[in-house]
């Protein structure tokens, strides 16, 4: 799968204002924005400034016509997805629509289900005709088009042309590693080692000699000399990931190999020449390890002149929604799957989520999913608990389930009974609907649920209490 422009809202063009707002609701409910207008004139006038995913439309309209509508769109040159719905539904209709370049054609009454597939497919037909868009989107394997990511990309391409240390900074889990590789990948020693070390997993008392090597005799076992990280890394880059993790004494060797180009193996006699291009990471806020005497300020100077951050996931914007479908191919390239769809609840849960460790959380959620995904389409039951919680959690939470024991609601007021007359019962069911309509703050999707009834009979029943 590749991009897919959920993010854009639905737009839905019906006179009637019950179906236009049943329909909304259903969409909102299916995980998609909406835009909703009474007329093929005022989806013009919208569409003229506000991009849109695709577009719902009645035939009957006041003014122009549903069918004028697209004709005239399709005149225009636009390519935009379009499904047509209308109660007077003909075999003519339903092929003048289509000939004039309608997606899909649906009547009344409205089938839900039949729209929401309709609408994924028409989506999915979009999806699968964009053209692939590499030229801003991707730097070395890392993709990003949200403004933090371009500014990131931009600078590390520059920092890359020179042989400076270079510090990233970020939350662990959003991708420090991948940006040390695309900015060797960007520079002169590109076709020299990368070498990739993460300070925390060596034991301090390995480290010095990891990193610098030893001569033969240095200290117990060391029954021949042996070159270090440096040397491995010679002509070319090397990586120290978590480098707050560093012992403060072996910080001062490390600062003296970036100030004089050279190391002293362990129980060497004389310094050797390296030319190795330190890239250092760290999740840590070193500032407050100088503070605590954990780090040394020098080194952290000499590495901060060029640092660059790497913003967290949920600062990155549309680039959620880019990553799920990058990460969705990649998952099902390696699976040796194909993924045909997905769960609109699926892909809502996806771009809503929190993701507290970043992208290596959103991809490991991807690989599980793609992994229990049958018959082509990723559902919402494959995403991680963690994932479906916290999306059942944000809905339940925008619901207010009102009380019908009997008692008050709050800010309810109960109506005092006509003296003159008792009600008749159809008067105190519009009432009942209404106060539970109050309870519900006008969610009428929890109203009818409520109630027992269906979503298109509360309607119906609302239409008629205000006739």
């Amino acid at each position: 799968m590749t991009h897919q422009e959920h993010l854009l809202p639905l737009l839905v063009v019906e006179d009637d204002a019950a179906i236009r707002e049943l329909l909304e609701e259903e969409l909102n409910d299916a995980g998609y924005d909406t835009l909703g207008v009474p007329s093929a004139e005022e989806a013009i006038a919208l569409l003229s400034h506000t991009p849109v995913a695709m577009m719902i439309t009645d035939v009957r309209l006041p003014g122009m016509t549903g069918i004028q509508l697209l004709q005239q769109l399709r005149q225009s040159g636009s390519e935009l997805g379009i499904i047509v719905i209308t109660a007077f539904g003909t075999i003519d209709q339903a092929v003048e629509a289509l000939k004039l370049g309608a997606d899909d054609f649906l009547t009344k009454p409205l089938d839900l289900d039949a729209i929401l597939e309709a609408v994924f497919r028409v989506l999915e037909r979009q999806r699968l005709s964009l053209p692939h868009d590499t030229e801003l989107s991707h730097f070395h394997g890392i993709v990003g088009k949200s403004q933090a990511m371009q500014s990131l990309f931009h600078d590390a391409s520059r920092l890359a042309k020179s042989d400076a240390p270079i510090l990233i900074l970020g939350e662990s889990g959003t991708g420090k590693e991948l940006l040390a590789r695309a900015i060797h990948q960007e520079s002169s020693r590109h076709e020299a080692p990368f070498v990739p070390v993460n300070c925390a997993s060596i034991p301090a008392d390995l480290m010095e000699s990891e990193f610098f090597g030893h001569v033969k005799g240095a200290f117990t076992g060391a029954n021949e000399a042996r070159k270090g990280l440096f040397h491995s890394a010679q002509g070319g880059s090397l990586f120290l990931d978590e480098i707050g993790e560093m012992p403060i004494n072996l910080q001062a060797k490390l600062l003296r190999a970036l100030q004089e180009k050279t190391v002293r193996p362990v129980g060497g006699e004389r310094e050797e020449p390296v030319d190795v291009r330190i890239i250092a990471a760290t999740h840590r806020h070193l500032e407050k390890e100088i503070e605590q005497e954990n780090f040394r300020s020098d080194l952290f100077y000499r590495l901060e002149t060029f640092s660059l951050r790497i913003p967290p996931l949920r600062e990155r914007g549309t680039d959620i929604e880019h990553l799920v479908f990058a990460l969705i191919d990649k998952h099902a390239e390696a699976q040796g799957k194909q993924i045909e769809q997905i769960e609109p609840e699926a892909l809502n849960s996806l771009l809503n989520y929190s993701y507290p460790g970043n992208v290596r959380e959103l991809e490991n959620a991807i690989m599980r999913a793609v992994t229990l995904s049958e018959a082509g389409v990723l559902q919402h039951q494959d995403l991680p608990e963690r994932l479906r919680e916290q999306s059942s959690q944000q809905k339940s939470s925008t619901d207010t389930t009102p009380t019908l024991s009997g008692e008050v609601l709050p800010g309810t007021q109960i109506p005092a009974p006509a003296p003159a007359r008792w009600p008749s019962l159809e008067e105190v069911e519009k009432r009942y609907i209404r106060k539970v309509l109050e309870a519900t703050g006008g969610n009428k999707r929890r109203t009818a649920e409520v109630l027992g009834i269906a979503r298109r009979t509360l309607y119906r029943r609302l239409e008629d209490s205000e006739e």
